[in-house]
């Protein structure tokens, strides 16, 4: 491997370090490279704390004059909650930036670049982007699209079923694929289920990992049915909890606001369901830039002929419970036509444990022609 290529992904390695962490700013790692070694290295910790430009430039063992940075991801040219980094950039007098991913930001999208290379360092753009690009899918959906980027999760056997026909559903995969579930819900802001999964499972949805953060739940209720009794609601003091719904009697907003969930008026569609793509919107202007959507099969149809998912996770155990009545990973309507249906990206496959999880992007579709409600 060309001693580049060593040093950008080492600083890929710190950069996933971040996640959980810092959304919705991006995960970014950083080394510092003079005469053919490392002098420093970091990686953005925290939201709200020191870019990972900088941190590496604190790290150096040695005077960094006349080195090369090597970034994840463009360096930032404004204030924030910290200064810009190609002002500590400058100031150290490094002689050379090599960065993996551009900046979509609005107030970088390149002009990090044109500032270093305006005083007189070396740029270099691009380097291992696909690699660089691939850490931050998340960040990259939210600061140009303003919404979160929800990844539609599944466990399933190898013929199709999330449940057996008595509905039960536990355990589908092993304990490998499980405590994979329980690192995403790290990685990701929020978890999303509609009411029905509630009433089936009474689920804690948690993230039980050590070290882990616990997402905020998101519970899609149009009708306001969620037990106050639920585990859930009986631990919302603890673990943010937002209940979305189309109700707004205030008698009965009151007693979940009293257990300390978050109640969120959303609009309607022509069903008297939950807008998901209304939904999207609050949540991606309160800075929930990523969802989880462990939901059912109602809720998982709902989403994805909303245009609301970005990318599918399915995993699949190598198990049969066969059944016509027992339930598939998405139901609802479903579409009509070979044509209708949605399409996905050639999809990653990765064996975890017994198991094998598939994983795709969605490509655009016509959601407008397919049903758009949840329950």
């Amino acid at each position: 491997m060309h001693p580049q290529e060593t040093y950008m992904r080492r600083a890929i390695k710190l950069a996933q370090k971040g996640a959980g962490r810092v959304n919705p700013n991006p995960m970014v790692g950083a080394v510092v490279v003079k005469n053919g070694q490392i002098i420093g290295e970091g990686f953005h910790q925290q939201y709200g704390g020191l870019h990972a430009e900088r941190n590496a430039l604190a790290d150096c063992r040695e005077d960094p004059r006349g080195a090369t940075l090597y970034v994840t991801l463009e360096p930032c040219c404004h204030y924030g909650k910290t200064p810009p980094c190609t002002e500590a950039i400058i100031e150290q007098n490094i002689a050379q930036v090599i960065y993996g991913s551009a900046d979509p930001n609005p107030l970088i999208n390149g002009k990090g670049a044109e500032i270093l290379r305006q005083a007189g360092i070396q740029v270099t753009g691009g380097f291992l982007q696909e690699e660089c690009d691939q850490i931050n899918k998340i960040f990259f959906h939210y600061i140009t699209c303003g919404t979160p980027y929800v990844t539609m999760k599944y466990a399933m056997t190898i013929d199709g079923k999330i449940a057996t026909y008595t509905g039960r559903s536990r355990w589908i995969t092993g304990s490998e694929a499980r405590k994979q579930v329980h690192l995403d819900r790290n990685r990701n802001m929020a978890i999303m289920i509609g009411v029905g999964t509630v009433l089936a499972d009474d689920p804690l949805l948690t993230c039980r990992i050590e070290g882990g953060r616990n997402p905020v739940r998101i519970i899609c209720d149009s009708r306001l049915s969620t037990p106050l009794t639920s585990q859930i609601v009986s631990t919302a003091n603890a673990v943010p909890t937002i209940i979305a719904t189309c109700c707004d009697d205030p008698e009965k907003l009151q007693p979940y606001r009293e257990k300390g969930c978050r109640m969120i008026s959303v609009a309607s569609d022509d069903d008297g369901h939950v807008c998901l793509p209304a939904l999207m919107k609050i949540l991606g202007g309160e800075k929930i830039d990523s969802i989880l959507l462990e939901g059912g099969n109602r809720l998982n149809w709902s989403a994805l002929s909303s245009g609301i998912v970005q990318n599918v996770q399915a995993y699949i155990s190598p198990k049969i419970f066969g059944g016509e009545q027992a339930k598939t990973p998405v139901g609802g309507e479903g579409a009509a036509f070979p044509s209708q249906a949605v399409l996905l990206d050639t999809p990653k496959i990765t064996r975890i444990g017994e198991d094998i999880l598939l994983e795709s992007e969605v490509k655009p579709c016509s959601p407008a022609s397919l049903k758009k409600s949840v329950q």
